[in-house]
């Protein structure tokens, strides 16, 4: 049995930190490809709790209605319930929670984790990778002036639409999400470092690499 196959016997709870541009849904994805493991992030929960127009997602919605951000007991309240469906019972990965030293506390209270794994990405590389993405206004497609120019300079090779760049993917508003970023998770970081639950793998390789690091750091065999 490979260190990947019996890790997967023994499937592991994951927390995923990085800053915006570090790829974590992205490597997320390749994970749980092979660990059959849900990826749960916080965006998601809110917008399937909203779509089941349950109690707790007329509260989302009322509260993102109303442009203020999804507080701790609520946002606690969505997690617990869906960390408590049988197919995070085996492993998850978290993406998006906890952002908050209370939110930290909180799930250590109902399901502990593992590890948690801090993809670590310089601001001036996020800022490469992010402000150089452009965005098709018609299908969503995703391309990049240096990591994956399309075929045509602005036209989308899937549908032929117009590329642009996003409002939070220029300059000012990522250097706004960065800093945003850098203050939630500074002590997130430094709680989990201090329970010895801290994994650091840098992020500024090719996601293949990340990837096969990210195994290495948790003793994975390839």
């Amino acid at each position: 049995m490979s260190g990947w196959d019996k890790w997967y016997t023994n499937a592991m709870k994951l927390i995923f930190l990085g800053p915006p541009g570090a790829g974590k849904g992205t490597l997320a994805a390749k994970a749980v490809d092979s660990l059959k493991v849900p990826h749960i992030s916080t965006g998601n929960i809110f917008r399937a709790a909203i779509t089941a127009q349950s109690v707790l997602g007329r509260r989302v919605k009322a509260i993102i209605d109303s442009g203020k951000l999804v507080d701790d007991e609520t946002t606690i309240a969505l997690v617990r319930d869906r960390l408590a469906r049988d197919d995070a019972q085996r492993g998850y990965i978290l993406d998006g929670f906890p952002r908050t030293i209370a939110q930290a506390e909180a799930l250590a209270g109902f399901s502990p984790v593992d590890r948690v794994v801090n993809f670590d990405l310089s601001d001036a590389a996020v800022l490469e990778r992010l402000g150089g993405r452009r965005t098709c206004r018609n299908c969503g497609a995703n391309f990049h002036v240096l990591f994956g120019r399309p075929k045509q300079e602005g036209i989308c090779d899937s549908c032929g639409g117009e590329l642009y760049i996003r409002n939070d993917d220029r300059e000012e508003a990522v250097a706004k999400r960065l800093e945003v970023y850098r203050e939630q998770t500074a002590p997130l970081i430094g709680y989990y470092r201090e329970k010895g639950l801290l994994v650091d793998v840098d992020a500024g390789p090719a996601s293949d690499t990340v990837l096969g690091n990210f195994r290495k750091s948790l003793g994975i065999a390839g």
